[in-house]
């Protein structure tokens, strides 16, 4: 009987770690701390931030693709925590696409985290609605949130920006303006890349 409770265990392990189709995400050097009411958090200098672990999940866009955060290496990427059913992410929808046109040219990317849409269809009419030119990973579960160091999972629409090296450079905890977010961006996309 221990033995078959053992397998049984084992099975269930081995199911649990499974990626399949799901979104995934391993933990990197980066842990979130409250910064005690803090909205807007930097990390400077370069040299002190921590990195994402692995993050990828379901393109939200197209089946049967996986869009992943190492999908960008040497890039700068903006990532966004947003849900259709969330008012402040339509509100900054507008101003996240046009910090992304402002600053794509100068190897700044933009990734969203779509959370809590059981209706893949309704995050995709909101994509196809506020003209978002840029990659979501479809994640209800929020799966993909465990790479983002202990980020607040209750504060939608997060924003998270990483630098070259993919280690966390700012992160907003609240709807952003471009003229809040762009200034950060292209500052984080001018500074000197790491010497190997």
């Amino acid at each position: 009987m221990r033995r078959l409770v053992l397998a049984v265990a084992a099975v269930a392990l081995v199911a649990g770690c499974s990626t399949g189709t799901d979104a995934v995400a391993q933990g990197g050097t980066f842990q979130f701390v409250s910064p005690g009411g803090k909205t807007d958090i930097f990390y400077d200098p370069p040299s002190e931030r921590g990195a994402l672990g692995e993050l990828s999940g379901p393109d939200l866009m197209t089946e049967g693709k996986t869009t992943s955060l190492s999908d960008y290496d040497g890039d700068v990427v903006v990532l966004n925590v947003w849900g259709q059913w969330c008012g402040p992410c339509r509100g900054e929808a507008d101003d996240l696409e046009k910090v992304y046109e402002a600053t794509k040219a100068s190897g700044v990317e933009f990734l969203g985290i779509n959370v809590r849409d059981e209706s893949q269809t309704a995050a995709q009419d909101f994509v196809v609605s506020n003209n978002v030119t840029y990659s979501s990973i479809y994640d209800p579960p929020m799966r993909t949130l465990t790479a983002l160091g202990g980020v607040p999972t209750s504060v939608i629409p997060t924003t998270v920006v990483l630098d070259r090296q993919h280690r966390v450079a700012a992160v907003f905890l609240r709807e952003l303006l471009a003229e809040d977010l762009q200034p950060v961006v292209e500052r984080i996309a001018a500074e000197e890349p790491v010497q190997p």
